[in-house]
Formats: C-alpha cells, sequence, structure tokens
C-alpha cells in the first residue's frame, strides 16, 4: 500500500471517529430529555429501579412534588398542592408533563458524593435523584387559581426583566396525586380536556389583543405621522362587501390612533389593518414567532398566522382584529408583552431557576437569557405609551388611580357560530415606568375583556403589590 493511501485510510477512520464523538456528545447534551420522556422508552425505568425520583420546590422553598410514601408503604409522588399546580409541575407517571417533564433527566439523576453513591450501590440501595427549585411563588399560584373562577381558561405571571414565571395556571384541571388511578377518565373527557395545560398549549383567537401587533406594524410603517391618524367611528366599517363592527355596536366616534387602540375600536383598526403592507404585516408576526419556536421547555403549542400578499378583502379585515384564522397560546401573548416592557427584548421562558444534590449542594444556577429581540427599545416606549392609555381611559380604566399603574390591551375574542359569543383577554405589565411582572388572563367564553379578564388580573397585581 501507498504512503498516501495510508493516510487516505487514517483521514476516513478519523472522521468516522469524530462524527461518532459528535453525534454522541449531541445525543447526551441535547436529547436525553426527550429519550427519557418518550412513553416508549424503558430507559426511565431502568432509571427509575437506580434511583429515587428528586424533589420541585417552589421559589418559597415549600415542595411542590416529591417521593413519599402511601399507606401500604408502597412509594409514590407527592403533590402536596394538588390541582392548583397540576398543570405547570405536571406528572411523572403515564409519561411526564410540566416540570416534571422538562427536568426528567436531573431528577432521575444522582450527584450524591462519590462514596455515598457506590457504598449504596453496593449493598443495592438506591441513590436519591437532585433537586430543581423553580421560581413558581404558591401565594400567587393560588390567587391565579382563584381569579380563575369556574371558567376555563388560563393565567400566567412573569417577571417582566427576567422572563421567570412566577405562576402557570390552567382550567379545568385535575389532581396529579390520582392521575394514574383515574387516567382512564380524565384522559377521554374530551368537553373539558383537564390534561391539557391552556396556558401553553390552547390555541385561542386574540381578539383585540391582536391590535398590539397592528397598532406596532403601523407605527413601523408610519414613523412619523401615526399620531396624525384620525378616524371617525360609525360602529362598523364595510369593505368590498364585508362589513366588521365594534363590541356590541358601539358607536366611538371620532378617534385619533391614541383612542382607536385605548378603546378597542374594530372599525378603526380594520381601517389601519386594511391600509397596512400585508407582507411587512406577514413578516412581522414571524418575528414575533406566530409560527415558530418558542423560547420554553414546557410542551406547547405554536401560533398560527396564515396572511399573506394574496389575502382577501375579508381576511385582513378579520385578522386585523385578531380574528379569523389567527391563533394564539397564553404563554406566547405574555411573552409578546414581556417583550414590550423588557425593552423589545423578549427573555427566555423560565421556571427552573437552580438544580442541587439531594443534600443540597448548589449543581447549577440557570442565569435569564435573553431570546430574541423583536422591537427596538424606541418603539417598546411607544407601545407602551398607547399601552399605558389603555389603562387609564380605555377599556382597561379599572386599574387607573391604584397605587401601583399598568400598561396593557384587552382583548374580546369572538368564536363559534353564535354572535356575541366571546373569550375574555387581559395581557399587561405593571409600573411600565420600570416594569415588575406581566399578566395574561384568558377566560373561555367570558365575555369582554374588561368584564372578566380584567378584574382577575387586577386581582392578581393587587396579591403581588399587596393591596388585598
Amino acid at each position: 500500500m501507498r504512503k498516501h493511501e495510508m493516510w487516505t485510510i487514517v483521514y476516513i477512520f478519523l472522521a468516522l471517529f469524530l462524527s461518532m464523538g459528535a453525534y454522541f456528545v449531541y445525543s447526551v447534551q441535547f436529547s436525553a430529555r426527550e429519550v427519557v420522556n418518550d412513553s416508549h422508552n424503558t430507559r426511565k425505568k431502568d432509571l427509575e429501579k437506580q434511583v429515587i425520583r428528586g424533589t420541585i420546590y417552589a421559589a418559597d422553598g415549600s415542595v411542590l412534588a416529591m417521593e413519599a410514601l402511601d399507606d401500604d408503604g408502597q412509594e409514590v409522588r407527592n403533590y402536596p398542592y394538588g390541582e392548583i399546580f397540576a398543570h405547570v409541575v405536571g406528572f411523572s407517571t403515564m409519561g411526564s408533563t410540566g416540570i416534571e417533564g422538562a427536568a426528567d433527566v436531573d431528577l432521575l439523576t444522582s450527584n450524591a458524593p462519590v462514596s455515598e453513591k457506590l457504598q449504596k450501590e453496593m449493598v443495592g440501595i438506591r441513590n436519591t435523584g437532585d433537586n430543581i427549585y423553580t421560581s413558581l411563588r404558591p401565594d400567587l399560584q393560588k390567587v391565579c387559581y382563584a381569579s380563575l373562577g369556574d371558567y376555563k381558561g388560563a393565567a400566567i405571571v412573569m417577571e417582566a426583566k427576567t422572563g421567570r414565571i412566577l405562576a402557570m395556571v390552567s382550567k379545568p384541571d385535575f389532581d396529579p396525586n390520582t392521575v394514574a388511578e383515574n387516567w382512564d377518565k380524565i384522559s377521554a373527557d374530551e368537553e373539558n380536556s383537564p390534561l391539557v395545560n391552556r396556558a401553553t398549549q390552547g390555541l385561542y383567537p386574540p381578539g383585540s389583543t391582536f391590535k398590539i401587533m397592528t397598532l406596532y406594524e403601523y407605527i413601523k410603517e408610519h414613523p412619523d405621522d401615526h399620531d396624525k391618524y384620525t378616524y371617525d367611528c360609525t360602529g362598523r366599517i364595510t369593505a368590498d362587501g364585508e362589513t366588521i363592527e365594534c363590541f356590541h355596536g358601539s358607536v366611538h366616534g371620532h378617534e385619533d390612533l391614541m383612542d382607536s387602540f385605548a378603546d378597542s375600536c374594530n372599525s378603526s383598526f380594520t381601517n389601519i389593518g386594511l391600509s397596512l403592507d400585508i407582507p411587512d404585516l406577514s413578516d412581522t408576526a414571524d418575528r414575533f414567532l406566530f409560527g415558530r419556536v418558542l423560547p420554553t421547555d414546557l410542551k406547547y403549542s405554536r401560533s398560527k398566522f396564515s396572511l399573506s400578499s394574496i389575502s382577501d378583502t375579508k381576511t385582513i379585515m378579520q385578522t386585523s382584529i385578531g380574528q379569523g384564522s389567527t391563533l394564539v397560546t397564553p404563554l406566547h401573548m405574555a411573552l409578546i408583552t414581556e417583550a414590550i416592557a423588557n425593552g423589545g427584548m423578549m427573555m427566555r421562558a423560565q421556571e427552573i431557576v437552580k438544580k442541587t444534590n439531594y443534600a443540597g449542594s448548589l449543581l447549577k444556577e440557570y442565569k435569564p437569557e435573553e431570546y430574541k429581540r423583536i422591537m427596538t427599545e424606541q418603539e417598546a416606549e411607544e407601545m407602551t405609551r398607547y399601552m399605558k392609555q389603555v389603562c387609564i381611559t380605555g377599556t382597561g380604566k379599572k386599574f387607573a388611580g391604584l397605587s401601583y399603574s399598568v400598561a396593557g390591551k384587552t382583548g374580546s375574542a369572538e368564536f363559534g357560530k353564535i354572535k356575541g359569543q366571546s373569550h375574555s383577554w387581559f395581557t399587561g405589565f405593571s409600573n411600565p415606568d420600570d416594569p415588575d411582572i406581566v399578566v395574561t388572563v384568558i377566560m373561555e367564553n367570558g365575555g369582554s375583556g374588561s368584564e372578566n379578564a380584567v378584574p382577575a388580573a387586577k386581582r392578581i397585581f393587587d396579591a403581588f403589590y399587596g393591596t388585598m
């Protein structure tokens, strides 16, 4: 064999070795969670035979999930708060959901001292998995749970500057302590879908909360003269034979852009939508992550947006006010709101803040992480100015005159075939000059945003500021 042929073979084997090594690293670092969480995978069952699942803690140190013994001395997973944290904490039987699923590998990995691990393994005693500490606050979680009342829907509280989730509630719910024995019943309940985390997986028409997008696009296309916009609202607008009415037939009269947004005037925003560059609006929706991957490790549904240069007048009119085929999750709406509050920078939605071994020794801290800038600081400031007015004179005026201030947007998202049926939306943030928290609420079939979602959000803000 010639020398150059020998070296060629060496290089080929070296390349194969490096490729296999890279694939191994990828598998360990990036796909371990997906593999362990696969319901058809036996690796998780093997790990559970070797390791006692770790504990999940709330921000105040209280236990959200832990291993315990039942009355018969059998090991079970215990969830002290029951239904209140059901969706965000999740469960680890019948597959893994919520934080239980996101942190599966960590909870089933023991970083106990090496000597202790070896000693236990030698005598057949299982080691204890690592612990997960979250940003979730039980006080706010309880208020969110109570604020939704008997409505189906979701509520999310997020730190405006970090993206850390302080509370996440979805209703209808279930008891994670009994999910295995009740599995057949709750998994077959198609009417209520209690296993669906509506905060991350529920897809809803955004209604007037989408006017945040329409307003942003109009300001972007009219940077120097958007404050000169005016419209005379008669309660309805017709174009190419298609008519859009203001909610409950309200007649808003002479409106500038600020009034149109604050009063959530459908006629004015339909007029604005018909004037926009639709390909540019589509690009904006893409930048705002419609139809895209969201920065979260929780399971979620992708939002939907289908407007394009070939869309007809009816589609443009409906999309401009958040109706038609546009769909969004509450988490996505909260992330958009957070980005505005954070000067245009969207943060990764984060609920896990640190990992320790079972004895409490710190293994890793998870710092807040910037994900994507969706608008400039100047644009975010202008959007905040408009959202503040909503909560002073507009549909969110129940926030006016409080010890804290709010910037936000209400939404009345029509659904179904019965005229007047609508989901009640609110999304906004407090202390706009130095934002504290983002609150996003949706209440299914709750009427207008100001009717139910605003009072629910107010109750949450009140709890945060201790004014209840």
